[in-house]
């Protein structure tokens, strides 16, 4: 072989490498830049609320409860600007883990954007925003554990927008509704609508519900809500209903109520203060025949009402406007799953007033530690009065 030709294999040998070097550094520059990307579009964050809650009397002694209420992972992901999915993943009470929110958003302007999935209730001012740091208190209001019941989620799907030049959005869905019959009933006086959640947990729909809700915030610090919940409970007797049966149609019929949930929310904040408040009342139909059809458990109510008003003040707040926090606070409530009834008995044990006084002190963004005390009075029989002291760790990222 001549030194020409040598020359030559050698030379197309090093071109050779070079052009693969080239490639190899290419493909992992592009794939560096893909991953780069996914981390954009990549999203995570989370809430967790630990809780101390202790019954104080002058006459009896209780044990407190100490539990990691809630521990919840936020997971997002955006494949376009116009296209992203939200998921939270909740464990409760330590040892229960729930979808809290799961559903895919897709944006077609400002002004129309569509949404399903699970997703939350738009109903009073918690249970969208419910994180450990956006209310005051231990404990978020009572209202929204027992005439809203928060964390309230169902599998839907509608729409939202926002209309600027008027400051207003809105939002409509369709949803599965509460279960109010499947083995045995699920609604009573003494629980209200919270027992019928069904969490997106292999949901079932014997009727479709709406909800819908209206925010303005046209005026300056102020922002105002008005929401409804309107439809139907949902009941497994219905599942393979021979429709030419009266008397199984029938029974079928009386397994159901019918609910109409409406609630005015409001909230004024101008600099250090904060005043907010929400009212709530549902309508239930159907309540009479609900309640002769379960016999072991009639009492549901056919009225349920709750409100409640708060004032607070972040007195460091001329100072560090923010950076660090102490927010004493004052909230009084009032409610009762059975405001009016039909065909049984109201009992009275299930009106409560609740004054909570307390503080809350964060020392960086996203960090809350919480304590207050909470008198709970039942106007009609001083011995379901209590007496309660919480104390709290509430965190966002």
């Amino acid at each position: 072989m001549s030194a020409k030709f040598k020359t030559l294999i050698l030379t197309l040998i090093f071109i050779a490498v070079g052009l693969m070097s080239a490639t190899a550094q290419s493909t992992e520059s592009y794939a560096q830049k893909l991953e780069q990307e996914r981390e954009k579009r990549f999203s995570i964050g989370g809430y967790g609320q630990l809780d101390y809650n202790q019954q104080i009397s002058s006459s009896k002694s209780y044990t407190g409860k100490l539990e990691p209420h809630r521990i919840v992972l936020f997971l997002g992901y955006q494949f376009s600007p116009k296209v992203h999915f939200v998921t939270e993943l909740e464990v409760e009470h330590g040892n229960e883990i729930y979808v809290e929110q799961g559903y895919l958003n897709l944006r077609i302007n400002n002004k129309l954007q569509f949404r399903g999935g699970v997703m939350l209730i738009p109903m009073g001012l918690t249970n969208e925003y419910h994180e450990p740091t956006t209310y005051n208190g231990v404990e978020r209001p009572t209202i929204a554990t027992i005439i809203v019941p928060t964390t309230w989620r169902e599998m839907g799907a509608g729409i939202h927008g926002r209309f600027d030049e008027i400051s207003l959005n809105y939002q409509a869905y369709l949803f599965t509704g509460f279960n109010g019959y499947d083995t045995q009933a699920r609604l009573s006086g003494k629980d209200g609508l919270r027992k019928g959640r069904q969490k997106a947990i292999n949901s079932y729909a014997s009727s479709p519900n709406v909800s819908a809700k209206l925010n303005y915030y046209g005026i300056n610090n102020l922002s105002v809500g008005l929401a409804g919940y309107f439809g139907k409970s949902q009941s497994k007797l219905f599942d393979g209903l021979d429709k030419s049966s009266v008397n199984m149609t029938s029974k079928a019929d009386s397994s159901v109520v019918d609910i109409a949930m409406v609630g005015l929310d409001a909230q004024y904040r101008i600099k250090g203060l904060d005043i907010r408040g929400e009212y709530i009342h549902t309508f239930v139909g159907n309540t009479n025949e609900y309640n002769l059809y379960n016999k072991k458990q009639n009492d549901l109510g056919s009225e349920m009402q709750g409100w409640y008003l708060e004032v607070s003040y972040d007195v460091l707040y001329p100072k560090l406007k923010g950076e660090r926090k102490i927010v004493p606070f004052v909230r009084y409530e009032s409610y009762d799953t059975h405001y009016k009834v039909l065909g049984i008995t109201r009992n009275k044990s299930y009106n409560f007033n609740e004054l909570f006084a307390g503080i809350g002190y964060s020392p960086i963004e996203g960090v809350m530690l919480k304590t207050d005390f909470q008198w709970r009075m039942n106007p009609h029989d001083n011995s379901l009065n209590s007496k309660w002291l919480n104390m709290g760790i509430g965190l966002t990222f």
